[in-house]
């Protein structure tokens, strides 16, 4: 982004920018088109113009219904926001409930795991001072969340 001015434009890392008329890269030829900004921006008057196999929604509604209707008589597949962002809403939903306790999930869980792993290995016949047991990272409590609300 261009400081002295608050766009894209004179930004010399770019191949191309479009300031005038942004959504025209909506009509540009694709095979798949991703709308992950703006809702309702695929709508009745530039859905018969798109160039593309199918649309992948990433934003939250960003196709009307009038835009789907038109785009689906044309056998372009529209993939809904709430399939294609499911995992990125879900794991916004953790981040809020991480921040409603303030507390983050890894930290509630990761001494538990810990102690669990250790006195179940001890009973096996491991000694404490051959193990070396770490509880699960917050990324992986994450993750272990996002593929049993996603499964």
């Amino acid at each position: 982004m261009n400081e002295n001015n608050g766009s894209l434009r004179g930004y010399p890392d770019c191949d191309e920018v479009e300031t005038d008329d942004p959504l025209s890269y909506l009509e540009r030829p694709v095979q798949y088109l991703i709308p992950a900004a703006v809702e309702k921006v695929i709508n009745k008057s530039n859905a018969g113009k798109l160039q593309c196999k199918a649309v992948f929604e990433g934003a939250n509604g960003p196709t009307t219904f009038a835009g789907e209707e038109i785009l689906l008589s044309r056998g372009i597949i529209v993939a809904p926001d709430l399939l294609v962002n499911g995992g990125g809403v879900t794991c916004s939903y953790f981040e809020w409930l991480k921040n409603l306790e303030h507390i983050s999930p890894g930290k509630m869980s990761k001494k538990y795991e810990q102690q669990s792993t250790q006195r179940l290995l001890e009973m096996i016949g491991y000694k404490p001072d051959e193990l070396d047991i770490k509880g699960a990272e917050e990324i992986d409590i994450v993750q272990s969340a996002l593929d049993e609300i996603m499964t």
